[in-house]
């Protein structure tokens, strides 16, 4: 069902705005900021909101404080970013609820930016804790999520806030990076122009289970790489030596392969393989699905490259999750950047390429290409759980149109 988006509020002017931002950014041991995406990506929202003349109250988590306030982890430095890339002033509060909090909200003039201190500091927000809740939902006129990152978590600011606002009769809208993820990710449910193409890597098989479960529904072609294709091919009988592989999982993969039968479903045909797990290892290609005694897997081999690249090239559809090899180590990241590559030629041809997971999102970012995607999804496990087909609380949450 469609949600309500921020696009389709009226007479925002003066109403007091609570937004769920996803600012977990990573920071030094100085306390900077290393990467500012997630900050960058919500600026559409807050800068919408601010000519609208919102009242604007900005809410996040940062890290796993496990409900207790540690200053590492605080949001302070994100107000001081998010004045730089807004151009405009932001106010922050030490707290996210209490008499202080609740006077500063009372307090906000028209286009004003008030961000709170680490939601998690309390250990009621990861509860879903209505009480809290509560505290948090003081003086709000209308909820927004614009965190697609944390929409997977049944929290206090996912969940239950939106549905305090829509009982006193507010709007619980998605923002506009929400709305985009909605409308890429949902597109490849609903209506995906074909062929699908799915591209999974990764480590491990039972990551990625319902996933490929869902897929084999939907995908027209499915391509697995990364360490989860060892476990595969140990399942059919084919060594893997030293690769890492999840030998208890080896009925489940039996399983997958069962229903996957009939399928385009492409296993790596070769692999690259190595002696050590480090730069300047020895490095070579096996003859086929087979690793050597001694040698582990780290990248899918050169012939697997072609395959793959001649199945992304046919596609008009294309989602990408995990990579296909050890690619933080240049030696080991052919096969991840090759795919890219593809991908990226992909959407010059007119496909619609989705990356979604951070892994896959920084090896694109890595090979210089993430500007050439359709959409990087911000969301890591809400990407993956909303491709499993399961609902997700932060957008159940919304209002429906």
């Amino acid at each position: 069902m469609a949600k309500l988006s921020i696009s389709d509020l009226k007479d925002l002017r003066g109403k007091t705005v609570f937004v769920r931002v996803d600012y977990n950014v990573p920071l030094d041991d100085a306390g900077a900021i290393t990467d500012d995406k997630r900050i960058k990506a919500t600026i559409p929202t807050v800068d919408f909101l601010v000519k609208e003349g919102a009242k604007i109250v900005l809410g996040s988590h940062l890290g796993r404080p496990k409900g207790k306030k540690d200053p590492k982890q605080s949001l302070r430095p994100v107000a001081a970013r998010l004045a730089e890339l807004s151009g405009a002033p932001v106010n922050f509060v030490d707290d996210c609820i209490g008499d202080k909090v609740a006077e500063l909200k009372e307090n906000l003039q028209p286009g004003q930016i008030l961000l709170l201190e680490n939601l998690r500091f309390y250990a009621e927000e990861e509860k879903n804790d209505e009480a809290f809740a509560e505290k948090l939902a003081q003086g709000i006129d209308i909820y927004i999520n614009d965190a697609f990152g944390t929409a997977h978590r049944a929290h206090a600011s996912t969940a239950a806030v939106a549905e305090i606002v829509k009982k006193r009769g507010g709007q619980a809208a998605a923002g506009f990076l929400m709305e985009k993820e909605l409308k890429y990710l949902g597109g490849v449910i609903a209506n995906p122009g074909r062929p699908l193409v799915c591209i999974l890597g990764g480590a491990k098989v039972s990551d990625k289970i319902k996933v490929i479960e869902n897929l084999l529904n939907i995908a027209d072609v499915i391509l697995i790489g990364g360490a989860m294709a060892y476990t595969f091919r140990k399942a059919q009988g084919f060594s893997v030596g030293k690769s890492l592989c999840e030998h208890d999982k080896i009925d489940l993969a039996k399983s997958l392969l069962e229903k996957a039968k009939g399928k385009k479903f492409f296993l790596p045909e070769d692999q690259l393989q190595t002696t050590e797990f480090k730069a300047g290892a020895p490095t070579r290609n096996t003859d086929g699905p087979s690793i050597e005694d001694g040698w582990e897997g780290v990248d899918i081999g050169a012939a697997t490259i072609e395959t793959f690249k001649k199945e992304i090239a046919k596609a008009k559809t294309i989602v990408w999750n995990g990579p296909m090899g050890v690619f933080e180590i240049p030696d080991f990241a052919r096969g991840t950047f090759e795919v890219a590559k593809a991908v990226a030629e992909a959407t010059k041809r007119g496909a619609t390429t989705i990356i979604g997971g951070g892994d896959s999102a920084k090896a694109v970012k890595q090979a210089g290409l993430a500007k050439e995607m359709s959409f990087v999804s911000t969301g890591g496990g809400a990407s993956l759980e909303f491709l499993e087909g399961k609902p997700l609380p932060g957008v159940v949450a919304l209002s429906d149109k």
